[in-house]
């Protein structure tokens, strides 16, 4: 378990350089009260471990940068290795002008996993208003562009970006998608029309990842209770965390037969991460907040397997 006595932790995720788990996480002072507050202060935290148990903290990976695009507060991203060998962390980020409803991609490049470097001086890439709701005062913003994770094309042609986004025309609380991008470098890059449809029962896809376990390709992501729509909540209940399987890195994603997570109903924001034998776990923080429990930290790993192609933790089995 990651939990700092001075700062709230929530959504992480993982590098493994072969050594040691390389663990990044949100972090802000717990002086900061409820979640406004708390996501304008955010920065990504660093801690490395041996066994997803016991965690050591590092210096930070990565904070606002003054007189920035993102110059406010950091959020939410996924660390690859390039072909070079470099180590990319591609991040969410919000500015001073802009706030939390204009959330913006970036990147950094490290050769360590320990000291890391901006990009350029601008976001990597803007949304596109033909398939992803914009700021009605603003096309260029979106409340909902975040959470980018990075896979390689099956194909070997580049890469694809996975993105939390909210689809033209579909009705709030149903209308997440699996934003899309594709590059053949990580330098230039071409947003596509998302990789599932709305009306799915979802507001919102947080933390998208794709993984290939056992040879099946899931789809795992967060949504709130509060961000599903009530025939979603009366069919399942309440639950955060879910997954649904698909023919590739791509899919199709056909969210709307996504199950979730029923382990840990409150388990968010929770990062896939296979161990050094070749089995999966879950890690991620408990959204209980709304109970009035302090569960700000990062848990110790759930044991999962799949089971016709969803997520199950072992002792389900």
């Amino acid at each position: 378990m990651l939990r700092l006595p001075d700062h709230w932790v929530w959504d992480s995720w993982v590098a493994d350089d072969g050594e040691a788990y390389h663990l990044f996480f949100l972090k802000a002072p717990r002086s900061e009260e409820g979640p406004g507050s708390r996501h304008t202060r955010a920065r990504v935290g660093h801690a490395v471990s041996t066994d997803l148990v016991a965690w050591n903290e590092c210096p930070d990976a990565l904070g606002p940068l003054p007189g920035g695009w993102d110059d406010l507060a950091i959020w939410t991203g996924s660390v690859v290795r390039d072909d070079e060998g470099v180590w990319r962390l591609h991040y969410t980020a919000i500015s001073e002008r802009g706030g939390l409803t204009d959330q913006r991609l970036g990147v950094a490049v490290s050769d360590n996993l320990m000291s890391w470097q901006r990009v350029g001086d601008a976001p990597l890439l803007a949304i596109d208003p033909r398939w992803y709701k914009t700021h009605p005062a603003d096309v260029a913003a979106s409340e909902t562009w975040r959470d980018p994770f990075l896979v390689r094309d099956p194909d070997g042609d580049g890469w694809h970006m996975l993105v939390t986004a909210r689809a033209v025309g579909g009705g709030r609380n149903d209308d997440g998608v699996i934003g899309h991008a594709r590059s053949r470098d990580l330098v230039t890059w071409e947003v596509c029309s998302p990789l599932s449809a709305p009306g799915s029962g979802f507001g919102q896809l947080e933390v998208p990842q794709v993984r290939q376990v056992d040879g099946q390709w899931v789809l795992v992501f967060t949504c709130h209770p509060d961000e599903q729509t009530p025939e979603q909540r009366a069919r399942f209940g309440e639950f955060c965390t879910w997954s649904v399987p698909g023919d590739s890195a791509l899919g199709p994603w056909h969210v709307e037969r996504a199950r979730p997570f029923t382990a840990a109903p409150a388990l968010f924001a929770a990062p896939l991460v296979q161990r050094r034998d070749g089995s999966w776990c879950l890690i991620g923080f408990l959204n209980r907040e709304a109970e009035g429990v302090d569960a700000m930290e990062i848990v110790d790993p759930i044991p999962v397997h799949l089971e016709d192609g969803y997520l199950v933790a072992d002792e389900q089995a």
